[in-house]
C-alpha cells in the first residue's frame, strides 16, 4: 500500500508526531500492540505499514487523522492517470448525477457490497482489493462533508433484486444503506421499475458533475479504463442520455416504496 515519496513523508511525520508525544519507540509500540523494534523497522523503512496501524498510531499520538490522511491521499494520487480528472470534478462538483444499468454506484455502496463487487475480479490479490475498497470508501467522505453535492442516483430494480443465497444479506444492508442515505438528505434515488424492458441508458454506465461555475464534466467507464468527458458536444449527448433515463424511473416516493419491498423480500426468505 505504499508509495514514495509519500511512504517517506508517512514515516518521518510519525517519527516527529511519536517524539513530540515523549514516547519512545518501546512505549509507543507497546500502545500500538507492536514491539519497539517493530516501529524502529517501520520508521526506517524496514518494515511496511498499513492502513490499521496509521490509523491506531493516529489514535494514540492524538494527530486528528494526519497519518490515514496522508496515506489516503497517496492512494488517491496513485490511481490511474485516466480517472484523475473525474476524481478531481468528483471532489469539487455541487451535483452529481450516475447510472449504472447493473450496480449500485460506488458513491453509495456498502463496504460490503463494494467488496464484493471487486472481489468478482479474481485476478486482483487481496490487497490489492482491499486498497481499491480504501479508496472507494474515502470517495465517499464527499457526502458527508459539511457543504456536501446533491447526488442523483438511477438504479435498475433488476440490480436491487439480484442476489443469489449468499449474496442476501449483504443485498438487505445495501438496501437499507441506500435509504438511510435519501433520508439523510442530499440523495435523491430513482429507481427504474423492471417493467420497462428497454430504454436508453443500457448502453452503459455514466456519471455527470456540476461544478462550482456551473459547468458540467462527465465520465464514462468500461472494463479497461474510463475517460472524462467534457466536449460540449458529447456532454450534450449525455444530459440528452441522462433525461431519457430519468423519464422511465420512478418518482421519489415511488422509488423508496419499491427499496422498501426488495428489501423486505430478501429479508423474509
Amino acid at each position: 500500500m505504499e508509495s514514495e515519496p509519500t511512504a517517506e513523508l508517512i514515516r518521518a511525520q510519525l517519527r516527529r508526531l511519536r517524539l513530540a508525544a515523549d514516547l519512545t519507540q518501546e512505549d509507543f509500540g507497546r500502545q500500538v500492540h507492536f514491539s519497539g523494534s517493530q516501529i524502529s523497522a517501520i520508521e526506517l523503512g524496514q518494515r511496511p505499514f498499513d492502513r490499521l496501524f496509521l490509523k491506531r498510531a493516529d489514535e494514540v499520538l492524538n494527530s486528528d487523522g494526519l497519518l490515514l490522511g496522508l496515506l489516503r491521499i497517496a492512494e488517491l494520487h496513485g490511481q490511474p492517470h485516466f480517472l484523475r480528472p473525474w476524481l478531481d470534478a468528483e471532489r469539487s462538483a455541487t451535483q452529481l448525477r450516475c447510472y449504472h444499468p447493473t450496480l449500485v454506484p460506488g458513491l453509495l455502496q456498502t463496504e460490503h457490497y463494494a467488496r464484493a463487487v471487486i472481489r468478482a475480479d479474481d485476478m486482483l490479490s487481496d490487497d490489492e482489493v482491499e486498497r481499491r475498497l480504501a479508496v472507494r470508501m474515502d470517495r465517499q467522505a464527499i457526502l458527508t462533508r459539511p457543504d456536501p453535492p446533491i447526488l442523483i442516483a438511477v438504479i435498475e430494480e433488476a440490480t436491487l433484486r439480484r442476489a443469489d443465497e449468499s449474496f442476501r444479506g449483504i443485498m438487505t444492508q445495501q438496501i437499507g444503506h441506500l435509504l438511510d442515505c435519501v433520508k439523510r438528505g442530499g440523495v435523491l434515488i430513482h429507481v427504474i421499475s423492471a417493467e420497462v424492458s428497454v430504454h436508453v441508458g443500457l448502453d452503459g454506465p455514466f456519471a455527470l458533475a456540476r461544478g462550482a461555475d456551473g459547468d458540467w464534466v462527465g465520465y464514462l467507464e468500461n472494463h479497461v479504463g474510463g475517460a472524462t468527458i467534457d466536449r460540449a458536444d458529447e456532454l450534450a449527448t449525455l444530459h440528452a442520455r441522462w433525461e431519457g433515463i430519468r423519464s422511465v424511473a420512478l418518482p421519489k416516493g415511488q422509488s423508496e416504496l419499491l427499496m422498501k419491498e426488495v428489501m423486505e423480500s430478501w429479508s423474509t426468505i
